[in-house]
């Protein structure tokens, strides 16, 4: 009888149906952590656009930079925050949003240990009011839940990428 070799069987197909409906899930649940940091970075953003004057102390208080530098960054940072912020939302230049915001979190998280080793007391005002309070171990865990979430985007949208390709 004649069998055509090109006719797959209905247990190929099912598998087939199960591996693309995992690939699915994760590609949901890639995007939902996308927008949770995107959101995070957004809200932070919009936070300090609508305060520059007391962001630039918050900045000024790391006694890192110069006066005019923590200004400018007060001015500039904010909107970095929230283009890199639509840049995960809407995927436009995505690996450099998600690039440009690791080295943001890496940095504050730095500058974080630095001020509280040399004995600084300082505030974050990052999320506002919110987090003006909080401790050092809790500014740490946040800016390592970030970066983490910034870490599985990164690498999970480069071994993603590798395995469309």
């Amino acid at each position: 009888m004649n069998q055509t070799p090109n006719v797959e069987s209905p247990g190929n197909a099912a598998s087939f149906v199960v591996r693309r409906s995992a690939f699915d899930v994760r590609c949901i649940l890639w995007r939902i952590l996308d927008f949770i940091v995107a959101a995070i970075f957004i809200y932070a953003g919009v936070l300090k656009m609508l305060g520059p004057a007391q962001f630039a102390h918050d900045i000024n208080n790391y006694r890192i930079l110069p006066w005019t530098l923590s200004v400018a960054l007060a001015f500039y940072l904010p909107w970095l925050e929230i283009l890199c912020g639509l840049g995960l939302i809407f995927r436009f230049l995505y690996r450099g949003a998600l690039s440009i915001l690791t080295v943001l979190i890496v940095v504050f998280t730095l500058a974080t240990i630095a001020a509280k080793v040399r004995g600084l007391d300082i505030t974050c005002g990052c999320f506002g009011h919110a987090s003006q309070h909080w401790s050092l171990p809790a500014h740490l865990a946040t800016n390592l839940g970030i970066l983490a979430a910034l870490l599985v985007l990164f690498f999970l949208g480069t071994a993603r990428r590798k395995a469309v390709l």
